[in-house]
């Protein structure tokens, strides 16, 4: 498939997102990292349609969305991966993108894995840079979020806590005071302008920024037991 030379980049505005975030244009090689195969160019309007799609979990032959994922062309210097199978915080694919962020850091310098629920369904980040795991957190409204916190609270974490008259730094077992149950909710919004602060949001892509490449869906590889 050709896709036109023109294609620009769009905000991927679906009701939930996941993604890896790399700050690097080596899009063969992280695909090759992630074990991904089989690489179908799409432009960014089907790309869209295919992320919502699987985000839906409405494929036929992808129920649960976790059997493909876009990899974008190198959009400012990032590569971004997007589907379900990118989810920080999902109880069966926690550990294994806290490990395949680890490894893009060690290669890269930097990775991020993102969730975002845009009906208000929460946000989890994580953040590795040169082989460690800077910051996980998830706040999503299940029972188990606090039990995925690691690293000490990002700055944009620590600056939007003390504007809104809360300690910079916290305690998990905190969690339920009800200082903490404001935090909460405003946590539910973050993960777009955390991605923004610290490199790339697919929700805020624009026609203006630079594209090398082009995007394709891949497989992946086949869960591990």
């Amino acid at each position: 498939m050709n896709i036109a030379s023109d294609d620009q980049p769009r905000p991927l505005s679906t009701c939930w997102l996941y993604w890896i975030a790399v700050p690097t244009g080596d899009q063969a090689g992280v695909i090759a990292s992630l074990g991904l195969t089989r690489p179908v160019p799409v432009t960014f309007a089907e790309a869209e349609a295919v992320v919502d799609e699987d985000g839906h979990g409405e494929a036929e032959d992808n129920p649960d969305g976790m059997a493909r994922v876009y990899v974008s062309p190198q959009i400012e210097g990032w590569t971004l991966v997007i589907g379900p199978w990118c989810d920080p915080c999902n109880s069966d694919r926690s550990d294994e993108v806290l490990r395949l962020c680890v490894d893009l850091s060690s290669r890269y310098g930097v990775a991020q894995a993102y969730y975002f629920g845009t009906q208000n369904d929460g946000s989890a980040w994580l953040i590795a840079e040169h082989g460690v795991v800077v910051r996980r957190y998830c706040e999503t409204g299940e029972v188990d979020d606090g039990l995925l916190t690691l690293g000490k609270p990002l700055v944009r974490e620590q600056t939007e806590r003390e504007r809104m008259g809360l300690p910079s730094a916290w305690d998990e077992s905190t969690r339920n005071d009800d200082a903490e149950e404001e935090w909460k909710w405003r946590a539910f919004d973050m993960a777009p302008e955390i991605a923004s602060a610290l490199g790339i949001s697919p929700l805020a892509l624009t026609a203006s920024m630079r594209v090398r490449g082009v995007g394709v869906l891949a497989d992946t590889p086949p869960p591990m037991h």
